[in-house]
């Protein structure tokens, strides 16, 4: 993957896929208290991330219950429509995710890893034409490389941004164009590597109104970079976890090793 530069553009831009709202006391998410909240999970198969797998996945979904579906609302803005796009590149050595981080001078989320996405606009035929167009306007991501599996379930932020992840297969060979303006960076995650709950921490804080917000992360070491996912990108990344190693009718589930309680599920407050 190659990227390189262009002009920002004249839209104006708002991150929808974010957790920390202005409501919220400055804090560093990194050094918020966290627990390890795999509850003997185990971590998706390989012969489960292949293409072919994902694919006969979407085209069948199992039953299941999305673990997170809503961040507590922190605004009184009338909730929008949102898309993102959970880009799966399939690399010869495994499939990978790819994500940004958004451009230090943005007023709200700066810095933060995000999908490819924004607002629904009244002329995207759908969610997924929708997806499709920010990761062209913010990455230069080109449709021609991309294959839509399907969607989750909607995440809706405490931006009230009522977001549905649209999940796809991206062939390599691309070259990205990044946004400046909007995104500082675009990197991958091996998807192996986010499919194993032994990489997910569940943090804790105290909120202003005397309650606790709770939020997942994945910090993925990058070489010398950490790249901390967190927040709505977590949660959206958790969810797609529980579709893929959701049971299929009639095939025994492998289940938490004997001797581990799970827990049941966690829940965003």
């Amino acid at each position: 993957m190659t990227t390189s530069s262009t002009s920002p553009q004249d839209a104006s831009l708002e991150p929808v896929n974010a957790v920390a709202p202005s409501t919220l006391p400055p804090f560093d998410p990194r050094k918020a208290p966290f627990a390890v909240r795999n509850d003997g999970l185990p971590a998706v198969p390989a012969a489960q991330l292949t293409a072919q797998a994902l694919r006969a996945r979407f085209e069948t979904p199992p039953v299941w219950t999305p673990e997170l579906r809503r961040e507590p609302r922190l605004t009184e803005r009338v909730p929008a429509q949102a898309a993102v796009l959970v880009p799966i590149v399939q690399r010869s050595q495994g499939a990978t995710v790819l994500l940004t981080e958004r451009t230090a001078h943005l007023s709200t989320h700066s810095g933060q890893v995000a999908f490819p996405g924004g607002r629904v606009d009244p002329e995207d035929a759908n969610v997924a034409a929708a997806a499709l167009r920010e990761a062209w306007e913010e990455v230069g991501l080109s449709a021609q490389y991309i294959e839509v599996l399907g969607n989750l379930p909607t995440y809706t932020t405490v931006t009230s941004f009522i977001v549905t992840p649209v999940v796809a297969l991206v062939q390599p060979g691309f070259e990205l164009t990044i946004n400046p303006y909007e995104v500082a960076d675009a990197f991958e995650v091996p998807l192996a590597w986010l499919m194993d709950p032994a990489n997910h921490r569940h943090h804790t804080v105290p909120a202003p109104d005397g309650t606790k917000r709770q939020w997942y992360s994945m910090p993925y070491q990058d070489g010398a970079d950490e790249r901390f996912v967190w927040g709505a990108t977590a949660g959206m990344l958790r969810n797609l976890y529980r579709f893929l190693s959701a049971p299929i009718a009639g095939l025994r589930p492998a289940g938490p090793p004997r001797g581990i309680k799970s827990s049941g599920k966690a829940t965003l407050t």
